[in-house]
């Protein structure tokens, strides 16, 4: 770990103004950035801590009816606070399902939706295809310089409820839908973010739609151990019921591209149908239409078909009353999905 400079800002512009020097970065919980740094792959010249900054670490609900999560605020905290998991049960089943309870108890709302993409190991020769351990690669919007897949659980619900982030920069106050806070840009090996040196982000806001979801919403993931590890494959599913059709539907994937993908021609799919098994494996098709294998992961676009089947058919039979101790797990006690489907 390299030698670096250590500042304990006192309000957000004293923050933005100390991040916005070259080589400085923000840390707060530190559950992803402190491993990085460890293991050589982050190198920061300052650390602002950004721990004690006020207002940060509040959920709020808003006169317009969305509601405001601080970028300071726990991912435990988060999914035990009863207005939120009753009001987004899917968000509130990812986030229960990502880390170990320890580390959840720690990470912040900000730094989740900022952690890097991963992959086991890949190396990418020229222009060719990765090799190496390829199997957790991505499907969907790769490229030969970055495969990796993005390993946040939280953001998947997220986009497909279309969040959006606030920021603070040195430009002000802006808002960016996390739909489109990630992109590949080219040639790089990495997603990047619409951050600009010295922006902070301060807040995740969901919009008050997302509410009309609540009744029928569900996130599954797929992974090698049942606890503490990344999505091979997930889903985040929401339907909108109204004289058993569905008139409105929201499909997000996650471990499938290096940022949560939303499967918006899906959506459109399943809009004025009756749910069930046909529909649901059509719509499945749709979101994978563009998926190709990274290397040793043709497996993953079958796989990231069905838990979009199983998804769909739990969010159609109904949202969760209760969190069951695995959230999100196919192990655990799941509605409206067979063993034929996984």
């Amino acid at each position: 770990m390299n030698r670096f400079d250590y500042v304990r800002p006192g309000s957000v512009a004293e923050a933005i103004a100390a991040a916005a020097a070259p080589g400085a970065t923000y840390i707060a919980a530190g559950t992803n950035l402190l491993d990085l740094m460890k293991a050589g792959i982050a190198r920061p010249e300052r650390l602002v801590d950004i721990t004690r900054l006020p207002g940060l670490d509040r959920i709020e609900r808003l006169p317009d009816g969305s509601l405001r999560i601080g970028a300071l605020v726990r991912n435990a905290d988060l999914a035990h606070d009863r207005d939120f998991a009753q009001s987004y049960p899917a968000v509130a089943e990812a986030l229960l399902s990502g880390a170990s309870a320890q580390l959840r108890n720690m990470a912040t709302v900000g730094g989740n939706i900022l952690q890097r993409s991963r992959h086991v190991f890949h190396a990418a020769i020229g222009d060719g295809p990765p090799v190496g351990e390829t199997r957790t690669n991505a499907i969907l919007g790769w490229n030969y310089t970055c495969s990796m897949v993005h390993a946040s659980d939280f953001c998947v619900p997220l986009v497909a409820l279309d969040a959006v982030v606030e920021i603070e920069g040195r430009a002000g106050r802006r808002e960016v839908a996390l739909e489109v806070f990630y992109h590949l840009a080219e040639g790089a090996r990495e997603v990047v973010t619409a951050l600009e040196p010295g922006d902070l982000v301060t807040a995740v806001r969901l919009p008050a739609g997302a509410a009309e979801f609540l009744g029928h919403a569900r996130y599954l993931k797929l992974r090698e151990r049942t606890s503490y590890a990344f999505a091979l494959v997930s889903a985040a599913a929401a339907v909108d019921m109204k004289d058993g059709k569905i008139v409105d539907a929201r499909i997000a994937l996650g471990g499938v591209a290096p940022k949560p993908w939303r499967a918006r021609a899906a959506e459109e799919v399943l809009k004025g149908t009756v749910p069930g098994r046909e529909i649901f494996h059509e719509a499945a098709e749709v979101a994978l239409a563009g998926a190709r294998a990274s290397g040793d992961n043709l497996f993953k676009i079958e796989l990231a078909k069905r838990i979009v089947v199983r998804a769909l058919a739990a969010a159609a039979h109904g949202s969760l009353a209760r969190l069951p101790a695995l959230p999100a797990s196919l192990f655990s006690t799941n509605p409206g999905a067979t063993q034929n489907d996984a």
